[in-house]
């Protein structure tokens, strides 16, 4: 963030901004470049997402096909039933998580800490949830209800708390230095 003549920064921006995760250092300016890291962001989780709803119903079908015809009505309404609660279940807790974070929003070092610490978990989730996915294709609609539910809520925020951790953080190094 220099301008080319001079070297020196903008004036009113900070000397360095610092990158957040998944936004790099865009959210300062909040332009089309943040914007489009964060709908790239979002289409990418979509698309995730729409296969993983593909392969549940397909392991979904799978079991359903083996129940006799008169349980089956009763347990495709009981999906429809539970999957509209998981999917604002899924919705109403990242939103509460999400004020929770605003509250005491994390410090650019803490939000790269954190963004670190999912994806060592993030490995091995993935390798349990591949039995876990086989065992649960009863309830899997269900479950994907409430991860859908849940990314649509954390994509659709105003802003994220890294950003306004970093803003912050901003602040009390301009009033300090």
């Amino acid at each position: 963030m220099t301008t080319k003549s001079s070297g020196s920064p903008p004036l009113g921006a900070p000397a360095r901004i610092p990158s957040l995760p998944g936004l790099g250092t865009t959210w300062y300016e909040r332009g089309a470049r943040y914007w489009l890291r964060r709908a790239s962001g979002a289409v990418l989780w979509f698309a995730v997402l729409a296969f993983a709803c593909y392969i549940a119903l397909v392991l979904y079908r799978s079991f359903r096909g083996d129940l006799p015809s008169g349980v089956r009505t009763v347990w495709d309404l009981a999906q429809v039933a539970a999957s509209c609660v998981a999917l604002v279940w899924g919705w109403v807790v990242q939103r509460r998580g999400h004020r929770r974070d605003l509250l005491d929003p994390p410090t650019p070092s803490e939000a790269r800490g954190r963004k670190r610490d999912q994806t060592r978990r993030s490995t091995g989730l993935a390798l349990a949830g591949r039995i876990l996915f086989l065992i649960a294709a009863p309830v899997l609609p269900a479950l994907l209800a409430y991860v859908v539910g849940w990314v649509l809520a954390a994509f659709t925020v105003r802003e994220y708390p890294s950003e306004v951790g970093a803003r912050r953080w901003l602040q009390e190094r301009g009033a300090a230095g």
